[in-house]
């Protein structure tokens, strides 16, 4: 059956600063429950989005310093060289099937628990943790 042309935009490729996405699908970033602690199974899920059609595949939400734990919360973190290697995973498995791969950097300043990391909350607001 072929695909209504008022929808034809929608598989164009469309540039986002210095790269293309091979078309309009954006996977937003969202949380999958297994963040850094399954890297391997976190690339592979990705890579099926890519393989299926997504343009751009999104990380979920993905810590960027030890200041920002949400320790119980599977989330994804980019504290060291470790996590560059975890995300580099993800990143292969998007890239494998012509897809952009997209991280949503967070940090939750002084509302996060750091039950793991044991780090001071560090916020903009002088508020106790």
């Amino acid at each position: 059956m072929p695909r209504d042309p008022r929808y034809d935009i929608l598989f164009e490729p469309v540039r986002l600063g210095p790269v293309t996405a091979p078309d309009r699908f954006y996977q937003v970033p969202h949380c999958t429950g297994m963040g850094y602690a399954r890297p391997q199974r976190l690339a592979a899920m990705r890579g099926v989005k890519a393989e299926g059609g997504w343009g751009v595949v999104s990380t979920e939400y993905c810590s960027v310093h030890p200041s920002s734990e949400d320790d119980p919360m599977p989330t994804a973190t980019l504290w060291d060289e470790d996590d560059v290697r975890a995300a580099a995973l993800m990143v292969e498995s998007v890239h494998r099937h012509g897809s952009l791969a997209a991280a949503e950097l967070w940090h939750g300043g002084n509302s996060t628990s750091n039950l793991l990391s044991r780090n001071e909350s560090v916020g903009v607001k002088s508020l106790p943790a």
